[in-house]
């Protein structure tokens, strides 16, 4: 069923507009999904703070032309049926839920992914992302890191505190 040019400048219009607030973006060949799935991935994506389109290609390289990041970026690699993930607030999260989802239904195939810069990512590119901890993750490890000085310094002195406590009860009980 055709769509009418109205339609089209909304959902080029959307999705330019998606792209322009974007992190990153992936996007992945679906062909063989059920419609199920489709919506299982949808509200796995929610979840994560990430926009799912299903939008023709033709359309998204208008929209690509449309935001000045990714005017230069090359689109040959949209061919087939795509679906795309966006995140404005995390860069490693469509890589994540598409990889995720990737990984337990074969139908789903990662071909790539556009950096916020208009960079053209690889679909080993948006993999080796995806393997990548999340934000929070980050944090945590820098910050235990940045703790563990201090730890070993309480411990250390904890153990001499200890030995001298057992050397007082040792003569305090002979």
């Amino acid at each position: 069923m055709a769509i009418s040019r109205d339609k089209k400048n909304t959902l080029v219009a959307d999705m330019s507009q998606l792209l322009t607030t974007a992190k990153s973006t992936a996007f992945a060949a679906y062909d063989g999904l059920s419609v199920a799935d489709v919506q299982t991935l949808r509200a796995e994506a929610r979840a994560e703070g990430v926009t799912i389109k299903v939008v023709k290609n033709r359309l998204v390289r208008v929209a690509l032309s449309e935001v000045p990041a990714y005017k230069d970026t090359d689109t040959s690699v949209l061919t087939g049926q795509l679906i795309y993930a966006v995140s404005s607030e995390d860069e490693v999260a469509p890589a994540k839920v598409l990889n995720t989802f990737a990984k337990k239904h074969d139908a789903l195939r990662i071909v790539g992914g556009f950096a916020d810069d208009g960079i053209l990512m690889s679909a080993d590119d948006v993999i080796a992302l995806a393997s990548l901890p999340s934000k929070a993750q980050l944090v945590a490890e820098v910050i235990a890191t940045l703790l563990s000085p201090v730890h070993d310094v309480t411990n250390a002195l904890a153990g001499n505190l200890h030995g001298l406590l057992d050397g007082v009860e040792a003569k305090a009980t002979s």
